[in-house]
């Protein structure tokens, strides 16, 4: 019997790497057609229901060993790795999502796009490309997305065609079937490594410098608060991560999140998620509510996933209230644009505060506004270390400390800039000092640092 755990990512699923539609000279319909004749075979001799819910190795081995047999008697000449990777595919249709396994268990892959049965995506540092990987028709699908969502007792059919889910591995997944998705059903997977970001690679990724580096570690254990702002698939969260691995372990974390998806590295950390609607519409339980509720849970710091409507007034509220040292992220292009968004999402709250009352809060509240971008090229940036200095009459005054200047775009499509210090030493530095951070003067000195 093989190993299952010894086959590689392309012998699993040659369809990854792009190679031709058909297997073993088999068209793909041929193909399909092989593998669901397995499967019906496979349901006489298997109660598929009881072990597809059993997660020991030892269940998927004797599974195994049954669709070898069956395989091996097949009539349809294959040669040996074919049987092996025909085993395999129908394996991974009873223990796992079909098609997608192979892209699930290879670690380079952060993204999943499947636009229909017949077509699908994956984003590899940062680009999008094409594979070659099909489901067998809309059905077929449909069964996989099915698999999903009732692992998380959700559902989704044309009464309530979109859900948000998330797989055993923290991965986010989004659905939206047809009536409202065109051509058929589209699944969405945003995948969050085994092992989390770290520092260093966001130095060897040369995301950031290391003086910045030393900047946000001192701002995080002095208890700043800062928004994490950027687009969507800029790495807001997992920047988020890494500075969240600053806070001491003497502290009492809360973290909210719409999906949960932080991986906090401290002992003392209460995570909560919200609860969308039933299918009766009822049960839901918003962000908003969580933010209140963590006020009365004794949290030294609170940690919101990301804000996106009326709980940023009450997470503003929590920043002012004996809770700093708080973070959180927020869809944003720049630190002004995050600013004002915060501003309207105060606003949602319908509590007719005025204006300037919500830029004072935030004035008040927020002390660094972070921002990252991803580039043409799929490489992500800190582009701006931005300080919340106070209000200037009816606008809430900002400077920067560090900088990523772009410059262009090398002949091999790379992004070319430099990462620069504005000369403005932060106000907050005397309380960096106060909490025991001497940072170098010159470490605000105007210089640049070449990136390409």
């Amino acid at each position: 019997m093989g190993d299952i755990n010894q086959v590689s990512l392309t012998a699993i699923n040659p369809l990854i790497t792009g190679e031709t539609k058909k297997r073993g000279g088999l068209d793909f319909r041929v193909y399909q057609e092989l593998k669901t004749g397995i499967h019906r075979d496979l349901l006489n001799k298997v109660d598929l229901e009881k072990v597809a819910t059993v997660r020991d190795d030892r269940t998927r081995r004797q599974v195994f060993g049954v669709i070898q047999d069956l395989v091996s008697n097949l009539k349809t000449p294959l040669s040996g790795p074919e049987k092996e990777r025909l085993s395999l595919e129908v394996l991974d249709e009873v223990f796992g999502l079909g098609p997608l396994e192979p892209l699930l268990q290879d670690p380079t892959i952060s993204d999943i796009l499947v636009n229909g049965a017949k077509e699908v995506y994956v984003e590899r540092g940062g680009m999008l490309e094409e594979t070659k990987i099909m489901f067998k028709d809309d059905a077929h699908l449909m069964h996989i997305i099915d698999k999903i969502v009732s692992a998380i007792g959700r559902r989704v059919d044309e009464s309530s065609p979109m859900v948000d889910a998330r797989l055993a591995d923290g991965s986010r997944v989004n659905v939206i079937i047809p009536p409202l998705a065109i051509d058929g059903p589209h699944l969405s997977i945003r995948r969050f490594g085994h092992i989390p970001i770290s520092e260093d690679d966001l130095l060897a990724n040369q995301t950031l410098t290391k003086p910045m580096l030393e900047l946000l570690k001192a701002a995080v254990a002095s208890r700043l608060n800062i928004v994490i702002s950027g687009g969507t698939g800029a790495g807001k969260t997992t920047f988020l991560n890494v500075l969240s691995g600053y806070i001491s372990d003497r502290e009492r974390i809360v973290t909210i999140e719409d999906s949960a998806e932080l991986q906090m590295k401290q002992k003392h950390v209460v995570r909560l998620e919200c609860r969308p609607a039933n299918v009766e519409g009822r049960g839901a339980v918003a962000q908003r509510q969580l933010v209140i509720n963590s006020l009365r849970m004794r949290p030294n710091r609170i940690v919101v996933g990301e804000v996106r409507g009326e709980e940023a007034l009450d997470m503003l509220q929590a920043m002012n209230t004996g809770h700093d040292g708080s973070l959180t992220t927020i869809h944003a292009n720049n630190p002004r644009d995050a600013v004002a968004r915060m501003e309207t999402m105060a606003m949602m709250a319908n509590l007719n505060l005025p204006e300037k009352a919500i830029r004072k809060q935030i004035a008040s509240a927020v002390t660094l506004v972070l921002q990252v971008s991803r580039f043409s090229d799929g490489s992500r940036r800190l582009t701006h270390i931005t300080e919340i200095t106070g209000m200037e009459d009816d606008v809430v005054s900002m400077q920067d400390v560090f900088l990523f200047e772009k410059h262009g775009v090398s002949p091999e499509g790379r992004t070319l800039g430099t990462f620069t210090a504005t000369g403005i030493r932060p106000k907050f530095a005397e309380k960096l000092k106060a909490s025991g951070f001497d940072l170098p003067a010159n470490m605000f000195e105007q210089t640049s640092r070449l990136w390409n």
